[in-house]
């Protein structure tokens, strides 16, 4: 499978990922932090979940991975692409926390930032994982492949 095409199956792995934890969260929380109003919001559409979720889709599946394969050669803690995600999930995760936090103050604040910096690990570690498992790159399996 080519790079963008294993990114791309990477995203859709990451995203899920992103997606239930972040979920968790709006859950744990009674919708005191709803997770696709804070994207709307960030684009000038706030109380609009449906461009909120529209956009995180096409971000966590297409932008986010394909930026990944773009970038992945100069993104430290390599070779393993997982821990390559990890990082930038951490990157993706301080502009989500700094522009997503809107009215947010406060014990939640700080449930807020840790959650997501979790669920960003999550998507980032996930995104990595796939890709590299798709292209049989070092650090991707921990087990010798007997081909």
């Amino acid at each position: 499978m080519n790079r963008p095409a294993s990114a791309i199956a990477g995203g859709v792995a990451g995203t899920t990922v992103l997606l239930l934890l972040l979920l968790l969260l709006e859950t744990e929380t009674r919708s005191a932090i709803p997770v696709f109003e804070v994207i709307a919001r960030f684009v000038g559409t706030p109380e609009n979940q449906a461009v909120g979720f529209v956009l995180f889709t096409i971000a966590g599946v297409v932008a986010w991975p394909l930026l990944f394969v773009a970038l992945e050669p100069y993104i430290p803690r390599g070779p393993d692409p997982a821990s390559r995600g990890v990082v930038l999930g951490t990157v993706l995760w301080v502009a989500f926390v700094i522009t997503g936090r809107g009215e947010i103050s406060g014990s939640l604040l700080v449930i807020y930032a840790a959650f997501t910096l979790l669920a960003h690990w999550g998507y980032g570690f996930t995104l990595g994982a796939v890709y590299g498992r798709l292209l049989n790159r070092p650090g991707a399996d921990a087990t010798p492949r007997a081909d």
